[in-house]
């Protein structure tokens, strides 16, 4: 690996906290905007330029550069390195950018590691126990295989064999039995990768690689790895495709983020070792394709290699929140739904019915908890319906209870839990089992205040109503309790009869700020079941697009393997077309899901794997009004022996306003609906196409009517082609009343303004405000704690390509007001600005004094200028800009 590392600096003092008073809670949002690390820049070289030469002409300019990565690879030939020992930071950056031999330049940033909700993990101990399983034997049952036919391409003996999958995440534990055993190398299921940055790494320190991708400390990478190839194990699933092989390349540490470099660097690596899929779980919003993992990730596929990546867990943040490098052109960014079952382990233990052998169940431990011990059921009612068990006294020819477990039903509305466990302690009672009243997962119960119960646990309301039959049956249950610690876990699942197959609401919203259709697909991501380090318990169910990614990228290898093709448009346009499409989540509408939450839709991989007709285009964005696409064309192509009649239809999906009436920052989920849809003309409404024919059709969109466009509502729907050979194919589609250029207010002169740094309320000031504060030492002006430093407070409502916050002169007679646009220079930037392809955030940034170019500014009155280009703006056309200045403040060093 072509490395080279330098000690980083610490981050910048943007978005160090969040003031309560803010009009939008950051908490809220799952996948923040990543951090920049000051003066570290990532540079890509000219045809026939190199490393050596770029610092050889760093030198010889007198601008010193430490050096992190060397990224010299066949698809990125460049570097990435931090400025040092320079009285000009940002001076030297431009001169740098403007370099002969550079073709770009961009800021090194963090990716934090994705926020996925981990749902449950195994005991560590207890995950060494032999596992049991309620599953029966035979063809895979696996909820998330059958949501996407993974199953039926797996019946048909599909497995991904001979198929390599380059995933870029945090390592993998592949001591793990089903991922290898402790096996790494040829000949393994992990059989290449490499450590790009060590346990230690955070993102903002030196990584320290190593040709190893084993980790013990995350579990995100090995839960990732399991979802695509876990063997066959205790828990009787396996991942989607476990016949191939698996490369991991590790760029987090056990904390922290990855810096775009390593990933860049990671990306590259996967490429070049012969990845034939590239997946990653990692994001950060952006909604900009120019980002340079995400221009990478585009040139992979451009070269031939599908690369999925998740498309976040901002769904909080409703429209426009896509993620990088999910949103480069041409990358499957892979949306989420809901998992039909819900997957939960418990204790296992076992109960015999009469003579009968014995059989596992599991239970959830409550307080106190329950110990080795072998008891007889009783139940308090032969009915499983009834309401208020144990709710009053037991009569009088209740038996004495001490030498029994007592079977009630789960009942809260009737009367406590520790009221029916007083009423049965009346009766001598010391161990209770309580089974739920819904379907759903067993919960620890608490009654430890009633002294006489020396046990409690809770089981499934299957298993209770099991229970009751046979007690009505006449048969004597005897119940074998282990205690929770040493039980083996068993794996159980719940029908989810409420979300199940709907949309994930953690899953990120697209399109992108220049209205790219994003997401692509969808893929099972909530409540998934997968492999975990053997540390952290080895099993683990986690939520997020992290689980739905990998999924996509092993359903990707099982329809290469059957095409007999890994060409990634047409495995693109093959999951695109015969995608299922998911209605709207929210309400009792029938109306499909929008294209900016769901993509083409959940994926189907066995209708991928056999579908007879293609179709040329995957998606189709008619952009906004400014940029309205008048009429799109695209082909269909029949491959099938016999002759296909094709009819042409629209489906429409729900409507949605990005803004609500009043206000400057986009809506959250879910956004406001519309009852307004587009509607769509085809050059032909039904053709008929011979074996190996193919035909072009016309279609022309009329975008809806009546609508605010000053709250930018996004429209989609879907193209559906319907062919007398039963294939029911559709295109999504979408596109957005409103001008993206005018309609949204980049900046809100309101939320723009000063603020005291060490005040958590971050507290408007007032004009001329005295900020005293220590004379700045550290170059990347980090700020010192508890000191009152000014703080430029920014909103940024919508996404812009270029962020800048300049400090600009007063002299003494003069005053600035908020809004007022002074035409003095500027003396520089303060640190981390300017800001490249940022998404919609706030910016709260304490001004220590330094410059960004690393000069001091003198003591002196000061505001704030902030400029920030418009979305489809002209970089070097000051009109693109909307600018604000606040008001003055005046700084004096101590």
């Amino acid at each position: 690996m072509k490395l080279q590392c330098a000690l980083l600096p610490l981050l910048g003092g943007a978005l160090a906290q969040v003031a309560p008073h803010l009009s939008h809670d950051l908490d809220s949002i799952a996948d923040a905007e990543p951090s920049v690390v000051p003066g570290a820049y990532i540079v890509e070289f000219e045809d026939n330029e190199d490393v050596g030469s770029f610092y050889g002409d760093l030198r010889s300019q007198n601008m010193e550069a430490e050096p992190r990565l060397d990224l010299s690879y066949s698809l990125f030939k460049g570097c990435s390195f931090q400025l040092k020992n320079t009285s000009d930071v940002e001076v030297a950056a431009q001169r740098i950018s403007e370099m002969p031999k550079i073709r770009k330049m961009w800021p090194v940033r963090i990716r934090e590691i994705p926020k996925d909700e981990l749902v449950w993990a195994g005991n560590a101990e207890a995950a060494r126990v032999s596992l049991r399983k309620r599953q029966e034997p035979g063809n895979d049952t696996f909820s998330p295989h059958v949501m996407t036919q993974v199953d039926k391409l797996r019946a048909e003996g599909f497995t991904g064999a001979g198929i390599r999958i380059g995933v870029v995440d945090s390592g993998v534990d592949y001591s793990h039995p089903a991922l290898g055993g402790g096996c790494f190398g040829e000949g393994c299921l992990i059989s290449y990768g490499t450590d790009l940055v060590g346990d230690e790494y955070n993102g903002g320190n030196v990584p320290v690689p190593d040709p190893d991708p084993h980790e013990r400390c995350g579990g995100h990478g090995t839960h990732v790895a399991g979802i695509i190839a876990a063997q066959e194990n205790e828990l009787g699933f396996t991942g989607a495709a476990p016949g191939v092989t698996l490369g991991m390349y590790r760029v987090f540490g056990c904390n922290g983020g990855a810096s775009d470099d390593i990933l860049i660097a990671a990306f590259n690596q996967a490429f070049e070792d012969g990845s034939d899929i590239i997946t990653a779980s990692i994001g950060s919003a952006s909604g900009w394709s120019e980002n340079p993992w995400a221009v990478l990730a585009q040139r992979i596929v451009e070269a031939g290699v599908p690369v999925t990546i998740a498309a976040g867990n901002g769904g909080s943040a409703g429209l426009f929140y896509s993620s990088t490098a999910a949103d480069g052109k041409k990358v499957t960014a892979v949306a989420s739904v809901e998992n039909t079952e819900t997957p939960f382990v418990l204790s296992g233990a076992t109960f015999r019915a009469g003579n009968g052998s014995a059989e596992s169940f599991g239970w959830q431990d409550g307080f106190p908890q329950y110990g080795n011990v072998s008891l007889p059921l009783w139940a308090v009612s032969n009915s499983t319906e009834v309401e208020g068990d144990a709710c009053n006294a037991l009569p009088d020819g209740t038996p004495d209870l001490a030498d029994y477990m007592v079977l009630i039903r789960e009942t809260w509305t009737w009367c406590s839990l520790v009221e029916q466990a007083e009423n049965l302690a009346a009766k001598g009672a010391r161990y209770i089992m309580v089974y739920r009243s819904i379907p759903d997962a067993p919960i620890p119960v608490n009654v430890q205040f009633v002294p006489e119960i020396v046990s409690i646990g809770m089981v499934t309301s299957e298993q209770g109503a099991e229970w009751v039959t046979l007690l009505n049956e006449g048969k004597r249950v005897t119940v074998d309790m282990v205690e929770s610690s040493q039980a083996p876990a068993f794996l159980d699942f719940i029908p989810n009869t409420e979300s199940g197959g709907l949309l994930s609401e953690f899953t990120s919203w697209g399109p992108t700020w220049e209205v790219d259709v994003k997401p692509q697909v969808a893929a099972p991501g909530g409540n998934i079941l997968s492999t975990y380090p053997l540390d952290l318990g080895g099993y683990a169910v986690e939520s997020g697009t992290s689980m739905s990614c990998p999924l996509a990228a092993a359903a990707y290898a099982l329809v290469a393997e059957a095409r007999g093709t890994l060409d990634p448009s047409t495995l693109e346009r093959w999951f695109s077309s015969t995608a299922s499409r998911k209605v709207w989540a929210e309400g009792s509408s029938d109306r499909l899901a929008p294209v900016a939450q769901q993509g083409a839709g959940l994926i189907q991989a066995y209708d991928a794997a056999y579908a007879t007709t293609i179709l040329s285009a995957a998606s189709i964005s008619f952009n906004d009004t400014d940029n309205f696409v008048p009429s799109a064309n695209f082909t269909i192509e029949n491959l099938g022996s016999e002759e296909v009649t094709y009819e042409l239809g629209h489906l429409e999906a729900v409507t949605m306003y990005t803004f609500k009436q009043g206000e400057l920052y986009p809506a959250s989920y879910p956004n406001p609906m519309a009852e307004a849809y587009a509607t769509l003309e085809f050059s032909e409404s039904k053709v008929t196409i011979p074996a190996g024919g193919s035909k072009e059709i016309t279609v022309i969109p009329t975008p809806p009517s009546g609508l605010d466009e000053k709250l930018l509502p996004v429209y989609s729907g879907y193209i559906t082609v319907n062919g007398t050979s039963g294939e029911s194919l559709s295109i999504p589609y979408l596109g957005v009343v409103g001008s993206m250029y005018t309609a949204p207010s980049v900046l809100d002169p309101d939320w723009v303004f000063v603020s005291n740094w060490s005040d958590f309320n971050l507290p408007k000031m007032v004009e001329n405000t005295v900020f005293t504060i220590p004379y700045p030492t550290d170059p990347t002006g980090q700020p010192q704690i508890n000191a009152s430093y000014p703080a430029s407070v920014i909103q940024l409502n919508v996404g812009t390509a270029l962020l800048r916050c300049d400090l600009v002169p007063h002299n003494n007679s003069g005053n600035a007001t908020a809004g007022d646009v002074s035409r003095v220079a500027p003396i520089g930037s303060i640190t981390t600005f300017p800001i490249e392809y940022t998404s919609r955030r706030y910016f709260i940034t304490a001004f220590t004094g330094m410059l960004a170019d690393g000069t001091v500014a003198p003591e002196g009155r000061y505001s704030f200028r902030v400029r920030a280009l418009k979305i489809f703006g002209d970089i070097a056309k000051d009109e693109d800009y909307e600018t604000v200045e606040t008001v003055a403040f005046e700084i004096v060093y101590a």
